[in-house]
């Protein structure tokens, strides 16, 4: 997976905001959000939605550089979310993130040979 993807899809998997309309500075997105969709696009015009039900997340976007459109599916089992995504290109990609009180637990792999896992605290970040 492209590592400007891969990036945006896990950040946006933890991904809080509470203001109806949130304006970030121009390098990064200016994101629009209504009661359970946020809607972003940044300074390259990469777009993407957040949309909620549930325990289950939905995230689409378009991104710029591979000219490509994407959709990944999130889904909440207590500490543990599952995600699964597919791209315009046929790239298909699955991991999971792992809540252990402050830190999150990630990992993932994609159909085109792209493997990592990371670890996120809310204090030091990624």
């Amino acid at each position: 997976m492209r590592h400007a993807l891969k990036y945006t899809l896990l950040s946006l998997s933890l991904l809080v905001a509470d203001t109806a309309i949130a304006q970030v500075p121009s390098a990064l997105a200016t994101c629009i959000r209504s009661a359970n969709l946020l809607a972003c696009v940044d300074a390259e015009g990469n777009a993407y939605s957040v949309a909620a039900a549930g325990s289950t997340t939905y995230l689409r976007g378009f991104e710029v550089a591979g000219k490509r459109y994407w959709a990944q599916t999130n889904s909440r089992y207590g500490q543990l979310t599952f995600f699964t995504g597919l791209a315009s290109d046929g790239e298909a990609w699955v991991g999971y993130s792992q809540r252990v009180g402050w830190t999150t637990r990630n990992r993932f792999s994609s159909s085109g040979g792209s493997s990592g896992k990371f670890t996120c605290s809310r204090i030091s970040g990624c």
